[in-house]
């Protein structure tokens, strides 16, 4: 448990109920969770939640100058990505830049020659159209597994390989996932 100060514009009314507004609860988290990783990941589905921005939270830095936990906050705070949609997500895209690689765009939107919508990638390079996508193929739904084959399909058609990402490759073969983004990355013409 804590004690803190709350300024005003801190404390939002939602559903008549007083809270900390986005910005002071990601102040708060970045503060005192000890986790790198645990950090980000909440700070990232806070993100994505509110659309809390780091410079609105950078507001709240610089009205408690002094504040305990500030150079943990500092440090998790270019990590954040509003556009990771899960802890699995955040935590890919951390090991590929611990490993360093460029911070992968988040929620790629890729559309065909016509406009038309193809599909949403999690991760990726888009200027060298190589996607990462963390979880498992749908393979226990016929009509899942159909539609998952025509959309990889037509993003090969496209022009862009894909890195899948399982929990297995995550937690025991990280080597592996940053080997396989970077073979993509130099096919791609990508040089470090």
């Amino acid at each position: 448990m804590h004690t803190e100060t709350l300024l005003p514009g801190e404390v939002v009314e939602v559903d008549g109920m007083p809270v900390t507004s986005p910005a002071r609860k990601a102040f708060d988290v970045g503060r005192w969770t000890f986790s790198r990783l645990h950090a980000v990941q909440r700070l990232d589905a806070l993100a994505n939640a509110t659309d809390v921005k780091t410079n609105d939270v950078e507001a709240v830095i610089a009205e408690h100058r002094g504040t305990r936990g500030l150079v943990r906050l500092r440090a998790v705070l270019p990590l954040v990505d509003g556009g990771a949609e899960s802890p699995q997500e955040t935590r890919t895209r951390l090991v590929l830049i611990d490993a360093g690689l460029p911070a992968p765009q988040t929620q790629i939107r890729v559309c065909d020659q016509y406009g038309d919508f193809v599909a949403r990638i999690d991760m990726g390079y888009g200027d060298l159209r190589v996607g990462i996508e963390y979880g498992p193929q749908h393979w226990t739904d016929p009509e899942q597994r159909d539609r998952d084959t025509d959309r990889h399909t037509a993003l090969l058609d496209l022009g862009w390989t894909i890195i899948r990402v399982s929990s297995d490759l995550l937690r025991y073969r990280q080597g592996t996932v940053i080997a396989r983004v970077v073979a993509a990355m130099q096919a791609a013409g990508w040089r470090p």
